[in-house]
């Protein structure tokens, strides 16, 4: 459960999962413009976007939570701006974003192979 009133912000550029403590704190120092330790849950996604990271201090120590989709992907909100490296978003749709998977109904096209 997310505590209420908690600030969330959500990175916007893909992360190397890999990434543990040291490196998600430049990381929100970089990209956030925060504190690692302040109190908010910071929000990083890979590549694929199946997986995310979420860093947070609880007040003794750092914590990772981690999460990998069986299939799917997150559902990511959009900046207004292109040049936005991370957004602020409420414990709500941080809740949404965690149980919402964006499957995709539509059959996977194969290449077709090209006829010389």
């Amino acid at each position: 459960m997310i505590p209420h009133g908690v600030e969330v912000f959500i990175g916007l550029e893909p992360i190397d999962l890999r990434w543990g403590f040291d490196r998600l704190a430049g990381t929100v120092a970089e990209r956030v413009g925060r504190e690692a330790r302040s109190g908010a849950l910071f929000v990083f996604f890979g590549r694929r976007r199946d997986a995310i990271k979420v860093l947070f201090f609880d007040g003794t120590g750092m914590c990772i939570f981690y999460k990998r989709l069986d299939r799917g992907t997150f559902r990511l909100p959009e900046a207004t701006d292109p040049k936005t490296t991370s957004i602020a978003v409420d414990e709500r749709a941080l809740d949404d974003l965690l149980d919402g998977i964006d499957v995709d109904t539509k059959p996977r096209r194969t290449p077709r192979a090209k006829i010389h």
